[in-house]
Order: structure tokens, then sequence, then C-alpha cells
């Protein structure tokens, strides 16, 4: 296992704003008043972090950061469609570049989160609303601890992939065993914490079709879509809510 990575400070990036034509297709861009309810009311708020809490896909930054970029962003968009079963395009991408231990340590260490901008003041509003705020990723911990250290979440509220490494530092695979691994795994976190906690009210933020799979029954009541990065057309029709930027998320809890 791999000590955690010295502390750093992130980037706040700037994202660029979608034109209003592709925003202008879809009919969930105004909340309901049943959704904006369920919103200001919830006991609990999960994350999901690549394209959604930072504006990068972890898997695609490390693999161009070891060589491997443009194989395995190819890869990332058929999983995050709904394509291809989320395992398999894991270990697919995972197979091509095999990062070892020095990489990803030299990733990190080169490489600090770029947080979307506003997610600090929205963990923050909702922090101070009582709600509890989870991260789950089918990134690897790795490279999601220091996300969560800047936004203040404790690791145990985090559910994510672990890389896994020989004693030589030579990459050796991931932990099939974490719920997130395979697809479905999302939904399967989300019911557990619900489970475990007993939340009332529970919201999946994210962008992608895992994402989508957690709002089903004993799963999250509501699924917001984040399109602040990029859209996935097919995931952000159908969810609850469709939201550009964090800042109507943050003021309609005012």
């Amino acid at each position: 296992m791999m000590k955690p990575p010295k502390p750093f400070n992130s980037v706040v990036a700037s994202v660029q704003p979608l034109e209003a034509s592709t925003f202008g297709r879809f009919e969930n861009t105004l909340p309901s008043k049943e959704v904006l309810e369920l919103w200001s009311n919830a006991d609990a708020v999960c994350f999901d972090v690549d394209s959604t809490v930072c504006v990068d896909e972890g898997i695609d930054e490390l693999a161009e950061f070891c060589g491997a970029g443009k194989a395995v962003a190819e890869w990332t968009a058929r999983a995050m469609g709904g394509s291809v079963p989320f395992e398999e395009a894991l270990a697919a991408r995972l197979s091509l570049f095999k990062p070892s231990l020095f990489q990803v340590k030299d990733f990190l260490e080169k490489r600090p989160p770029r947080i979307s901008p506003g997610i600090d003041e929205l963990v923050k509003k909702l922090k101070a609303n009582n709600a509890n705020v989870y991260l789950i990723s089918g990134g690897f911990r790795q490279m999601i601890n220091p996300v969560a250290s800047i936004l203040g979440i404790p690791p145990e509220n985090i559910f994510a992939n672990q890389l896994l490494f020989k004693s030589s530092g030579e990459f050796l695979g991931f932990d099939a065993n974490e719920p997130t691994s395979r697809s479905g795994g999302k939904a399967t976190a989300v019911q557990q914490i619900r489970k475990a906690y007993g939340y009332k009210s529970l919201v999946m933020i994210g962008d992608g079709a895992t994402d989508l799979e957690a709002r089903k029954p004993g799963g999250a009541d509501l699924f917001i879509c984040y399109g602040g990065v990029q859209i996935r057309e097919a995931v952000a029709a159908k969810a609850d809510w469709l939201v550009l930027n964090f800042k109507d998320l943050i003021n309609s809890l005012n």
C-alpha cells in the first residue's frame, strides 16, 4: 500500500460554459417543486468525482501522464456512456498502461487535483445544513484522498477503487472487492450508505451512466446531473435536474 501524498494546494479550474443551444435541448433544467424540496432537505449527498467534483477524468489524466492518454480516453468515453460494463472498461484501461507505484506517486506530486468551480462552497453549505457528504467514484482512492482532504470529507465517506501493487512497486491490478469496481457499483454503495445510516433523503450528483444508476429503490431519491464539464446526453435527459453550475445548487439552499 502506498503512503498518503504530501499536502498540496488544489487548482480551481475554470469551466467553459456550454452553448445555450446545447443546454436548451433539455426540459429538466428548471427543477420542480418536489425536486427542490428533496434537495433542500437532503441529509446525505453523494458526489461523483471525475468530471463532477473535479474537472478531469482521473484515470485519463494518469494514463496521459504515463503515455497512454488517447487510447484510455476512448475507453473512458465508452464506459461513461454506459455501452460497456464498467469492470470490463476499468480492466481494459489499466492494462493499456499498467501504472507503477512510482508513477502514481509522481503523478500526485506533479498534478494536483483541479476542482470544479463552486464545489468547495457547495460542500461547506451542505455541511452547514447538517447534510453528510460522500464521494462515490469509479476512480482510485490514491487519487481521491487528496480531493477529500481539500474538501474536508473524511476517508470513511469515500467509496472508490484501490490500485494494487507488488512489493517492488510494479502494477498488480485493482481490488475487485470494492463495489465501485463493477457495473451497478455506485448504486450498491449508495444503498449500503442508506441502509447503514437510515437517511431520509439522499441525493446523487454526477455526470455519467453509473451515477444515474444510483437512483433506484433503496438508493438515491434524486439524481442531479452536473453538466459543467461535459454533458452525456443520454444521462442528462433522464436526470431529475440538470445543472451547469454548482452555484445553482448553492443558491437553492439559501
